[in-house]
């Protein structure tokens, strides 16, 4: 399976991300996610800066999916997508850092 190359926007930048083409609907609903998060926490004022906007974010997002978890969530399918879930806002995370 090849990967292609989708853009989405978080926060009003473009950012290009590769992913498998059949987890580009994903890819792209995760993106409008962490940009809704991010606005929120944004227009809270009490997080200034891009990368301590997204690293709340990120903490927020990654201590609900451990509430789902632990809360027994269907282990089987929801944990593969969990797991991509994951590993999408650890590479945004990553890519923030970079800037």
């Amino acid at each position: 399976m090849s990967n292609e190359t989708v853009s989405v926007k978080i926060l009003d930048k473009d950012y290009q991300v590769a992913c498998p083409a059949d987890e580009r609907v994903a890819l792209v609903q995760s993106a409008q996610v962490l940009d809704e998060r991010m606005r929120m926490i944004k227009s809270s004022g009490g997080v200034i800066g891009l990368e301590r906007i997204a690293v709340m974010a990120a903490l927020n997002l990654s201590h609900e999916l451990l509430l789902a978890q632990q809360s027994g969530a269907s282990v089987g399918a929801n944990q593969a997508s969990l797991d991509r879930m994951q590993s999408k806002i650890e590479a945004q995370l990553d890519q923030l850092s970079a800037k």
